[in-house]
């Protein structure tokens, strides 16, 4: 593993534990709407981080798609009572999988996504990139 690569992991260990915090601290002090959208929108960014952590040299647009949709199918999957009936279980379970459908969590999920690919987007770019080869002498 290269060290840029550890570095990604590092960053995104802090990052997921950063938007969990965030997102405990709004539903600690919120109640209503707001802390239940943004506890959708920072679950995607912790999806995505996770994304990142497995595969850091992932490119931004297909970490988002697969974050997106990692999230967008675990929320479809509360149609069925499985994650229900797991998430009554275990506080873990539940964080992980929800309890209930909510088809306005499908709108948010994107929403904790984007500015990270966006972000991820602006950092690729603005980095160096090394030569493949050396440089011939002259």
């Amino acid at each position: 593993m290269t060290l840029a690569a550890r570095w990604v992991r590092l960053l995104m260990v802090v990052s997921a534990a950063g938007f969990a915090g965030a997102a405990y601290a709004i539903r600690a002090v919120g109640d209503g709407p707001i802390d239940q959208y943004s506890g959708a929108a920072l679950s995607g960014a912790i999806v995505y981080t996770i994304v990142l952590f497995v595969r850091p040299r992932i490119s931004p647009l297909l970490a988002g798609s697969v974050a997106v949709a990692y999230c967008w199918f675990i929320e479809f999957a509360q149609l069925t009572p499985l994650p229900g009936e797991i998430s009554q279980r275990s506080w873990f379970a539940r964080q992980l999988l929800g309890a209930q459908f909510d088809p306005v969590d499908v709108a948010w999920y994107p929403v904790g996504v984007i500015p990270l690919v966006v972000a991820h987007w602006l950092l690729r770019s603005s980095a160096p990139t090394r030569p493949t080869s050396p440089p011939a002498e002259a």
